[in-house]
C-alpha cells in the first residue's frame, strides 16, 4: 500500500477522476509492479478488500482467476463501481473463470444496469467466440426495445453487443445495422481522429471492410 500511496499522481488522478476512476496511478506503473509481485492470490484478496480503487487493479492483475468461487465473484462486481475495476474484473478474471456462463446468466437478468452490463459484456465474449447455443435474434430483440433508453454502461455494454453481431454473424449484419440506424445511439460520439466510432452501423461496417480488405 505504501509502494501504491509513493506511486500516486496528482495529474493521472484528475485524469482518471473525468472517467470515473478515483486513483492516481499509471497504470503502466501499476503493471510493472503487478509483473515485480508475479501471481500471489492471497495478497490479491488482500489487496481487494483494503477497497483502495488501485490496490484493487493491482489485485485484479496478481490473483488466480479460477480461484474465486462463483459467489466472491458477484460480490466482487457488485463492490466494484469504479468503471476501470468493474472492466478488469470481468475482462481479466470473470472471461477466464470456471463460473463465467452462470454469471453472464445471471448477471444479464440483474435489475441493477451496472451488474446487467458486466453479463452483456460476457455475452458479447460468447458472440465473438463461441457463439453455440445462444439465441442471436433474441439478443437483437432485447437490444432493439431496451438500449435506446439503458444507463449509460448499460448501454454502451448493448451497443457492443449489437456492434459484435454484426461484425461476427453475416445473416444477422443486415438487421443489426438497421437497429442501430433506427436507435442512434452513441451516433454523434466525439471519436478521436484514427479511432472506430462506437456508433453500430459505422462500427459494423468498417470492421467488415477491414476484414474483406485482409483477405
Amino acid at each position: 500500500m505504501a509502494e501504491l500511496a509513493a506511486l500516486d499522481d496528482p495529474k493521472a488522478r484528475a485524469v482518471n477522476e473525468k472517467h470515473g476512476d478515483d486513483h492516481g496511478v499509471n497504470l503502466g506503473k501499476l503493471r510493472a509492479l503487478a509483473k515485480r509481485l508475479k501471481t500471489q492470490q492471497e495478497l490479491a484478496v488482500e489487496l481487494w478488500a483494503t477497497g483502495d480503487t488501485a490496490a484493487r487493479l493491482l489485485a485484479l492483475l496478481i490473483c488466480r482467476p479460477k480461484a474465486f468461487t462463483r459467489d466472491e465473484l458477484d460480490a466482487m462486481l457488485r463492490e466494484a463501481r469504479a468503471p476501470k475495476v468493474h472492466d478488469w474484473l470481468v475482462n481479466y478474471v470473470v472471461k477466464k473463470s470456471p463460473h463465467a456462463e452462470e454469471l453472464r446468466l445471471a448477471w444479464s437478468a440483474d435489475p441493477d444496469p451496472v451488474v446487467a452490463s458486466a453479463g452483456w459484456a460476457l455475452t458479447t465474449e460468447r458472440v465473438a467466440k463461441k457463439p453455440e447455443g445462444l439465441d442471436l435474434a433474441g439478443l437483437l430483440d432485447v437490444i432493439e426495445a431496451q438500449m435506446k433508453d439503458a444507463p449509460d454502461r448499460l448501454q454502451w455494454a448493448m451497443n457492443h453487443c449489437l456492434a459484435q453481431i454484426g461484425i461476427e454473424h453475416p445473416e444477422h449484419r443486415t438487421r443489426a445495422i438497421g437497429i442501430g440506424e433506427r436507435l442512434e445511439v452513441l451516433k454523434d460520439y466525439p471519436t478521436p481522429r484514427g479511432c472506430t466510432s462506437p456508433y453500430a452501423p459505422v462500427w459494423i461496417n468498417e470492421l467488415v471492410r477491414r476484414r474483406q480488405d485482409r483477405t
